[in-house]
């Protein structure tokens, strides 16, 4: 049995922390059964960003006669959009994969891992030839990601259905798609097809899709949905089934269980985006001291150390926050930990993340709903595009800005709704990283004409600043 000073279950972000290892010396292995680079890089927010670009452009090409442009646009070849986005995706993960190998003390095992003990591992490669490879880690850390989950519906074991791994790379455009879900992997791909002249059906159970955005957010993208799908907002999928020829029937029921009419769409295709779950289920975890709550995810303390000694977790196993970023995040953290003893804790406090509809959302931060269920005292200014000449330009007229901050300045949230948004929202999270105030962000000269003018006018207005510097064209509401 080979033995390693680490071993990284996962060649996700995980990987990263192999290589870091590496190079001080030590003997790293990781054990990965699919591509390298995680789901970011295949099934994930590579693929489907690079389809919601295509989308974008599209959306561009319509409205252009908006702006004395006149354009026109035919159908999309589809099947060479998904295509050429395989080709590109699965290379980079092929890029990955020679690049770990080529890593001097790095060994790359190709199969799926379970843990015998705290710190053995067996190697199931798949080939169905004798005995599991085992190799063990002075340290193993835990990053094997998670995978789409599949709701109890009935009828569902019966019919055919898509998951968001499936969809990204259809080799045929649906007529018609129903989806099931109304978080953001479902509005992403809602816009997505719709945009591109599917006619999509969306179910979700709350009554606005990703209904853990701030409220004004989260009404935001299911009035935008509303343009390129048949919106059903408090409905939960209670029956599947195969159509009378082909494609799918789904029959939906009120979420809130008042008895209220019930719905049935009919479908090419039906795709579920109900959220993701743990890959934990397959590691034979009762064979260590790491331990899971309800859901699978792996419990942890501030330092991404497991309850068993020696083995970490980072990524989407710990269902703490489902991004890329935050798993690279993670993984720097468990490398100054593992590998200098560091004790450095995470804090989440200022974790960012975006959702890529139309119009585009990011957010950072408590929403007004999290502060007043908190009770905290807050105030909260709103800031529609149009306050900065840039935003007039691009007659952005649906996006805002929303920036909320405590009574001592202490910023405590912000959200966008707009034309790049999750660019805009960085100088927001590097003053929240640094433990700073609105002041922070209204005091810096900002470029003009540009859209972080629109970030600078929310954060003047909650400014306890002497004084105003804002611009004569500034007109907050």
């Amino acid at each position: 049995m080979d033995a390693y000073d680490i071993v990284v279950l996962g060649g996700g972000s995980g990987s990263q922390i192999a290589t870091a290892a590496a190079e001080q010396g030590l003997e790293a292995a990781v054990v990965e059964p699919g591509p390298l680079g995680g789901a970011c890089i295949t099934r994930g927010c590579v693929p489907s960003k690079a389809l919601i670009h295509r989308a974008d452009i599209m959306e561009e090409v319509r409205g252009a006669e908006n702006f004395g442009v006149p354009a026109a646009l035919n159908d999309a070849e589809y099947g060479e959009i998904t295509a050429s986005v395989h080709d590109t995706v699965y290379e980079k993960a092929e890029n990955q994969e020679s690049s770990l190998q080529d890593s001097e003390n790095v060994t790359l095992y190709r199969g799926e891992g379970r843990f015998v003990d705290d710190r053995t591992i067996a190697i199931d490669t798949g080939d169905g030839e004798g005995e599991d490879d085992r190799i063990r880690g002075d340290t193993v850390v835990i990053a094997v990601g998670g995978r789409p989950m599949v709701p109890p519906i009935d009828g569902l074991e019966e019919t055919e259905f898509l998951t968001s791994d499936d969809a990204l790379f259809l080799a045929e455009q649906p007529d018609e798609l129903a989806i099931v879900g109304g978080g953001y992997i479902g509005a992403e791909l809602g816009y997505f097809f719709g945009a591109l002249g599917t006619d999509v059906s969306i179910v979700g159970r709350s009554d606005r899709f990703v209904p853990r955005e701030d409220d004004d957010v989260s009404a935001a993208v299911t009035e935008s949905l509303e343009s390129y799908c048949d919106v059903y907002t408090g409905y939960e999928a209670a029956e599947v089934e195969a159509g009378d020829e082909e494609g799918v029937v789904v029959t939906a029921e009120p979420s809130d269980g008042d008895g209220g009419e019930t719905v049935e769409l009919t479908a090419d295709e039906l795709l579920l985006a109900t959220g993701r779950r743990p890959n934990t289920d397959t590691l034979d975890l009762e064979a260590t001291g790491v331990e899971t709550d309800d859901k699978g995810s792996i419990e942890t303390d501030e330092t991404l150390a497991t309850t068993a000694d020696g083995v970490w977790a980072v990524g989407d196993v710990l269902g703490e926050q489902p991004y890329k970023h935050a798993a690279d995040y993670e993984a720097k953290v468990v490398t100054a930990n593992v590998l200098d003893d560091a004790g450095r804790t995470v804090d989440y406090e200022a974790m960012p993340h975006a959702i890529f509809t139309d119009p585009r959302v990011a957010s950072v931060g408590r929403t007004e709903g999290d502060l007043e269920a908190e009770g905290r005292d807050y105030d909260a200014v709103t800031v529609p595009y149009g306050t900065a000449p840039m935003g007039m330009i691009l007659e952005a007229d649906d996006g805002f800005v929303k920036a909320i901050a405590g009574p001592d300045g202490e910023i405590l949230g912000c959200h966008i709704v707009g034309p790049q948004a999750a660019t805009l929202l960085h100088e927001v999270v590097v003053a929240m990283d640094g433990g700073g105030t609105v002041d922070d962000v209204a005091e810096p000269v900002h470029v003009h004409p540009a859209l972080n003018e629109v970030v600078y006018a929310a954060f003047d207005d909650l400014s306890d600043a002497a004084y105003s510097t804002a611009p004569d064209w500034r007109d907050v509401s």
